[in-house]
């Protein structure tokens, strides 16, 4: 036992030699000295728009300003110099959800794809992959897709994923930084009816990792994923890429909260701290126009009196988000305007 608990210390102590603020210092303090920003979705004016701000939530602004279009799902490149995103025009049955990409500073919007849904960058910052949906007709639910398609920003090259055929009714990709594999949700579809997968970026391999929950994502570093495993938890654990096929060891930090909803995951360019979607259960509210109606947590869905928190993950293996301390999180925003689905980007400046 003396042993196992050693070589768990051994392990923490090398995982986290990343973050050696002293743990005296609040989070808000330890953000503000990191070169990071943040980019989120915001309810904004009776209009989505897409926020940035510093990392530990000074400076918010607008990035987008486009009141005939609602801007949602900000992802930012490996080099931090481009965002993806979608924007939706229209109402109701008659919405159109399209994928653009455009520069980390607001310009040079370019249009990518109609009728097309959460899209994530490749381990490079030429190409993203999107899923496309799967009915022309409108539906917000997020894991209505059919097929994978990555994109070329440089030459507008468009493809389809080799095994695109039999991918169906994914949500939330994300790559992994060799560029080998997709995890992603599914949501009845693919003999499955709820799993986190493994997909072989350029092969027919699919694989079920094997863990409850949904909207998975590789931390920069390569070595770790996170996810929701339900409603009231995020959870990190550390894969093993070394096991055929690979695997989610067991998750050694938990973050939970028995009151809010925790959603959207993201990591930060270190792979240092967790940002979290926070905020009460609501299945949206219809007199704000641009949104619509189902659970809050899903884009495009207005979710009351959700802010960003973040949390550093030596501060595990659990926390408790209803007793932490200012030392243990921070709320990044504190208007409750839907602030939901958080990237990070290293500021040039």
């Amino acid at each position: 036992m003396m042993i196992q608990k050693t070589s768990l210390s051994f392990a923490l102590s090398a995982l986290f030699t990343i973050c050696a603020e002293s743990s005296a210092e609040t989070v808000k303090e330890r953000l503000a000295a990191t070169p990071y920003h943040l980019v989120y979705e915001k309810y904004a004016d009776n209009n989505w728009e897409l926020f940035v701000s510093k990392a530990d939530g000074t400076g918010e602004r607008n990035l987008t300003n486009t009141p005939g279009q609602h801007e949602l799902y900000p992802q930012v490149s490996p080099d931090g110099t481009r965002l993806c995103f979608v924007s939706d025009k229209g109402s109701g049955r008659n919405t159109v959800r399209s994928v653009y990409v455009m520069n980390i500073d607001g310009s040079d919007r370019k249009w990518v794809a109609d009728e097309a849904r959460q899209p994530c960058w490749t381990n490079n910052s030429n190409t993203i992959l999107y899923l496309p949906q799967e009915y022309s007709k409108w539906n917000v639910v997020d894991y209505f897709t059919k097929g994978l398609v990555y994109y070329n920003v440089e030459t507008g090259e468009k493809r389809s994923h080799p095994n695109s055929d039999k991918l169906h009714h994914l949500y939330n990709p994300s790559m992994s930084p060799d560029g080998k594999w997709i995890v992603s949700t599914v949501h009845a579809g693919m003999g499955f009816k709820h799993a986190i997968l493994l997909i072989e970026a350029e092969g027919d391999g699919i694989h079920s990792l094997d863990i409850p929950g949904c909207r998975p994502t590789f931390s920069p570093n390569g070595k770790y994923v996170a996810w929701g495993p339900g409603d009231h938890e995020i959870a990190v654990g550390e894969i093993d890429w070394e096991a055929n096929p690979p695997r989610v060891k067991k998750k050694w930090l938990s973050v939970k909260d028995k009151v809010n909803k925790v959603y959207h995951v993201d990591w930060s360019p270190n792979s240092a701290f967790l940002s979290i979607s926070r905020g009460v259960k609501s299945d949206g509210d219809l007199s704000k126009p641009g949104t619509h109606q189902s659970a809050c947590e899903i884009v495009g869905v207005y979710a009351k009196d959700w802010n960003l928190i973040t949390v550093p993950l030596d501060q595990g293996p659990e926390i408790d988000l209803s007793k932490a301390s200012a030392d243990q999180f921070h709320q990044i925003t504190q208007d409750g305007s839907s602030n939901k689905e958080s990237d990070w980007f290293t500021s040039a400046q």
